[in-house]
């Protein structure tokens, strides 16, 4: 199991959308909140994502059509 370290920034159109929620549901991973910050304009989490590869790879390009801008962060334990 892969787990990789993100920020997410989410555009306000999506800010009433349970995004996370379907990307958990539809491809089997696991997301771990370490921070966040939501207003009505849009949102930031910065988080850690586990799962297979394949299954990572689909559910962040899931978000990225969506409009959710993802960065890679350094692992905090690295």
């Amino acid at each position: 199991m892969a787990i990789q370290h993100l920020k997410m920034v989410f555009p306000q159109h999506l800010m009433d959308e349970p995004v996370l929620f379907r990307m958990v549901k539809a491809f089997d991973v696991m997301p771990n909140i370490r921070r966040a910050k939501v207003s009505a304009e849009g949102g930031e989490i910065v988080l850690d994502l586990s799962g297979d590869d394949e299954q990572l790879e689909n559910a962040l390009a899931s978000l990225r059509s969506q409009g959710v801008d993802i960065t890679q962060l350094e692992s905090a334990d690295k």
